[in-house]
């Protein structure tokens, strides 16, 4: 067992209420610096039971190595926070690694890759109330909109009433929509300029108040035309890159040229990068993001 799952583990069973001193203590920063982008890392994979990266089955199985690998992503410069499910963050707030970091709390897991029910999308994590009490800086909710199939209403309209509860509180609301389908019982996203312009459409209204909604979105083709269609301030999904990471990167510059473009949330390229330099990686990323608006 690692030294800091022993920790952790101890710090659970003996104190459990250090966990919420350690969120109402920790000090916090502005959702964006004069940089006007934001950087953050993404840790909710294994709460919708991904733990793949490329063709590793099992990388961010084990816990220790997970959490081991976020806290040196987190100490490189240029890395702006997280946004995870309440057990990293609750483990990352035992360690002090949020301390000056954004935070922001996954909401909806309950859409399990694979299973029948994937697409009733429930929020399963925090609630904009939990996020408040826990003193974050907003909460992320995945919208996959499939027409073939009824699950994906509930799912509107449970994201609809997130980002009024979260703007009610004056906390982000980051909305990744998707254009889905389901196939041989499985659900695909669609990775094309005009299902994801019509998905940004669907997104950009829900709730009484887009104020403080933001989107997270992947590099598509035809992106400057994919961007045309908001302006709300948006965040590049790393996703999950396998061994071809400098194509990733490549895009990710691109986009970042955008204005509507602010920055990158990833998270499986970055803490589990081929060459197995996590820091390299980190770097990297963070300097395509400080460097899009010189």
């Amino acid at each position: 067992m690692s030294e800091i799952v022993e920790r952790l583990t101890d710090t659970r069973a003996t104190q459990p209420g250090a966990i919420a001193e350690a969120l109402s203590s920790r000090k916090r920063r502005p959702l964006v610096g004069e940089s006007g982008t934001l950087f953050l890392l993404a840790a909710d994979h294994p709460a919708r039971g991904i733990v793949k990266v490329g063709g590793n089955a099992t990388a961010m199985a084990d816990r220790g190595e997970y959490l081991e690998r976020i806290v040196t992503a987190l100490d490189r410069p240029g890395v702006d926070g997280i946004m995870a499910t309440p057990d990293i963050v609750d483990d990352l707030a035992i360690l002090g690694a949020l301390d000056e970091k954004v935070v922001i709390g996954s909401m909806n897991r309950g859409g399990l890759a694979g299973a029948l029910f994937e697409l009733d999308d429930r929020f399963t994590g925090y609630t904009a109330e939990g996020i408040a009490a826990a003193n974050l800086d907003g909460g992320k909710m995945l919208l996959r909109i499939a027409d073939d199939d009824r699950d994906t209403l509930p799912t509107i309209t449970a994201c609809a009433a997130a980002v009024d509860a979260l703007a009610a509180r004056g906390l982000m609301a980051m909305v990744e929509p998707f254009a889905s389908f389901r196939e041989n019982g499985g659900v695909k996203n669609i990775l094309e300029p005009d299902p994801t312009i019509r998905a940004i459409g669907v997104s950009s209204a829900l709730g009484t108040t887009s104020a403080y909604t933001w989107l997270k979105l992947p590099v598509i083709p035809e992106m400057e035309r994919v961007m045309a269609a908001t302006t709300l301030p948006t965040l590049l999904l790393g996703g999950d890159p396998g061994a071809d990471a400098e194509r990733t990167f490549e895009g990710w510059r691109r986009a970042m040229k955008i204005p509507q473009v602010r920055g990158l949330v990833a998270g499986r390229s970055l803490l589990y990068p081929h060459h197995g330099d996590v820091a390299a990686a980190v770097d990297a990323a963070a300097a395509i993001v400080s460097g899009a608006r010189v």
